[in-house]
């Protein structure tokens, strides 16, 4: 039989569930997780293998209407991904109101076969999947549309089959072993950046920025120092807390985090640094990898 490999690329709002959902079909945290919209900015990309097949996954930020650089930026990795694309996922939320047309007019016109999910079933009943089934033959009459629930692992062994069965046949893109094209110390900054999200309120998460400055692996331990990136004194102010009560919190789960993912104890340190403006910045964005 001869091998199967493509990109399969992952769109869709924020909050969608795409990152849950590309969690669960490579088998590994890629993609950062919090309960806040826009949490992905990079495209992210996992690869599975298996004897005959390799699935390029890419999950891109979510699809919204840029208001400054940074968004720019983001918006430019989806169209990369849609372009890149042997198979697209189109993950929508069962109770989203999907009137972006721009978006649907991209799916319409791509020569990639385009699958539906409709994502967090779990929530509606089987009436409203029923309805939202209909909705979405009649909006794009897709390749096909699948029904899960990406949190709770339903349905997804489905979208696996689809996957490896609409592949092209192609020699493997990547090593066998290689499960991304990320270094560790972009996931050592996605987990600090997953902490601050998780652990601070309203604007600060989508202020902040995290730069890895030293990654070093020792013996018995990985020394990593990382630069969270702010706009203002008075967020930087609320990231270190009182008496650093917050940033020690931030340091320590995501120190938990990062020995887990490398199976190795960390130590790590974090600085705060305020830089004015940097998400319209183009000199900042691009030396933080938002390149055009």
């Amino acid at each position: 039989m001869s091998h199967k490999a493509g990109f399969v690329s992952i769109i869709g709002k924020p909050n969608a569930g795409k990152s849950t959902l590309m969690n669960s079909l490579v088998g590994e945290k890629m993609s950062i997780i919090t309960p806040k919209a826009q949490t992905t900015r990079h495209r992210i990309i996992g690869i599975v293998n298996d004897t005959d097949h390799q699935i390029v996954f890419s999950d891109t930020p979510g699809v919204i209407k840029p208001n400054y650089s940074l968004q720019e930026s983001m918006m430019n990795f989806v169209q990369g991904s849609l372009i890149d694309a042997d198979i697209i996922l189109f993950v929508t939320d069962i109770h989203e109101k999907y009137d972006e047309n721009d978006v649907i007019e991209k799916l319409r016109k791509t020569a990639s076969p385009v699958a539906v999910l409709i994502n967090k079933i779990d929530k509606s009943s089987e009436e409203e999947v029923m309805a939202k089934i209909e909705f979405w033959k009649e909006k794009l009459n897709p390749h096909a549309i699948f029904a899960i629930s990406a949190l709770l692992d339903h349905g997804v062994n489905g979208i696996m089959a689809y996957i490896k069965e609409n592949l092209p046949e192609h020699a493997p893109y990547y090593e066998k072993d290689e499960l991304t094209d990320k270094s560790m110390r972009f996931f050592v900054s996605e987990m600090i950046r997953e902490k601050v999200f998780k652990l601070y309120d309203k604007e600060i998460p989508y202020s902040t920025e995290v730069i890895v400055t030293s990654y070093k692996e020792e013996a018995n331990i990985t020394r990593i120092a990382a630069e969270i990136i702010v706009e203002r004194d008075s967020q930087k102010n609320i990231i270190i807390g009182k008496a650093g009560a917050m940033i020690k919190k931030v340091g320590t789960y995501a120190r938990q985090d990062i020995e887990e993912f490398i199976g190795k104890k960390v130590f790590l340190e974090l600085f705060v640094k305020v830089i004015p403006d940097w998400r319209s910045k183009k000199n900042y964005l691009k030396s933080f990898g938002y390149d055009d």
